[in-house]
């Protein structure tokens, strides 16, 4: 009986550890350029846009790629622990990110433009399935007018 006891409490705290650990961003995501929306529009919308995600020492490095409506190449990359801590950001309009993860599929952020005005927070949930990721953001654009998105992420 107690070996029994003593195997559920290790199965119930490797599995409690394993949910905690869990980032369900990790992986390949693609804009549905159809559904996101951003308030006031972009002058210069998405065409395209991928986010690949990766696992890196407590936190994520992300590349993005991707095209605009006008041509012009969207390319940057960032590496973020979910401390909450800015990390520099590459190739965006902002250049400093901080993340925190709430659990496998919540995660808060924050971007800004240091000595600028563009700052935006976000939230960003993935669905139960894991096929789907929204972000929600509001904040102020380069102008500092008031802004607010929801973008929206197919799994690939």
């Amino acid at each position: 009986m107690q070996s029994s006891f003593a195997k559920l409490v290790v199965a119930v705290t490797i599995t409690a550890i394993g949910m905690f650990g869990a980032d369900n961003s990790l992986g390949t995501w693609k804009r549905n350029v159809a559904k996101s929306k951003a308030t006031p529009p972009n002058t210069n919308p998405i065409k395209s846009l991928t986010l690949v995600n990766e696992a890196s020492d407590g936190g994520v490095k992300q590349m993005v790629s991707g095209e605009r409506t006008n041509g012009d190449v969207v390319k940057g990359s960032y590496t973020a622990k979910y401390d909450g801590k800015e990390y520099p950001v590459i190739g965006a309009r902002w250049d400093a990110i901080s993340i925190k993860q709430v659990d496998a599929n919540t995660f808060t952020s924050e971007v800004r433009k240091v000595g600028g005005k563009y700052h935006n927070k976000g939230r960003t949930v993935i669905s139960q399935d894991g096929k789907t990721m929204t972000l929600t953001t509001k904040g102020t654009n380069d102008e500092g007018k008031a802004t607010t998105g929801t973008y929206i992420y197919d799994k690939q």
